[in-house]
């Protein structure tokens, strides 16, 4: 069946169609919401700890004392709930057979030539950032309890702590270059921003990105309404 993509652009709101299909679950998006505020927070207050060039963001904490005492409570608290939120997530992100045909033909989809199907809920993309974070998350909370003064730090060698303060900014920015490219794959495809905010997607999008999820969603029902709008 041909399917005439979406466009690209910014969605944010919009009227939900009567026969929209529900992607993820409101408990699902406020967990990935905070997921996120808590990345910013810890963006903001690991690039004030790292370099004095940014130490005008201790401000946003209130003071530099303050944000020193909350840095590692916030990175505790995002790999609790990134934690709880991924175990829930990891059968649907095991990398298929179809998924390696994506990955070859990934260049083509990233510039708008091209758009291979999808047999799962995700793409390979979407996958390989789900593993990914997962690593780069437990690498992060690891080398950061080994910093964490005046709890764990103390009983650490001064060369396993200098270890740990490399690798934590190592995995970091390896983050930080991961987060962007999921922002920027968010806001450029059309849909995929309302569906985190709002929950829903409509069909023609499912259709489209992930048709293997979406006739899964759809089993049993009458073709659809080629006069269905976006």
């Amino acid at each position: 069946m041909s399917v005439t993509p979406p466009r690209h652009g910014h969605a944010f709101a919009a009227e939900r169609p009567p026969d929209a299909l529900q992607r993820y679950s409101e408990a699902s998006r406020l967990t990935h919401w905070a997921v996120a505020l808590a990345y910013v927070l810890l963006f903001c207050s690991g690039l004030a700890l790292f370099h004095p060039f940014f130490f005008w963001l201790s401000g946003l904490f209130g003071s530099a004392a303050l944000m020193r005492v909350l840095h590692p409570f916030i990175g505790v608290a995002l790999a609790v709930l990134f934690f709880a939120y991924a175990s829930r997530l990891w059968r649907e992100n095991l990398l298929l057979p179809s998924d390696r045909r994506w990955l070859r033909g990934m260049l083509g989809y990233m510039t708008g030539r091209d758009e291979l199907r999808v047999e799962g809920k995700y793409n390979a993309g979407q996958k390989l950032m789900y593993w990914s974070m997962i690593g780069f998350v437990a690498g992060l909370l690891a080398t950061g309890l080994l910093l964490w003064r005046p709890y764990v730090a103390p009983a650490i060698p001064v060369d396993g702590r200098r270890l740990a303060a490399v690798l934590h900014a190592v995995f970091a920015f390896v983050m930080f270059v991961g987060i962007g490219v999921h922002v920027y794959a968010a806001l450029w495809t059309r849909g995929s921003m309302r569906a985190m905010t709002q929950g829903w997607v409509t069909r023609r999008w499912a259709r489209y990105h992930h048709p293997g999820w979406y006739e899964r969603e759809t089993a049993g029902e009458p073709p659809p309404d080629r006069r269905e709008s976006a």
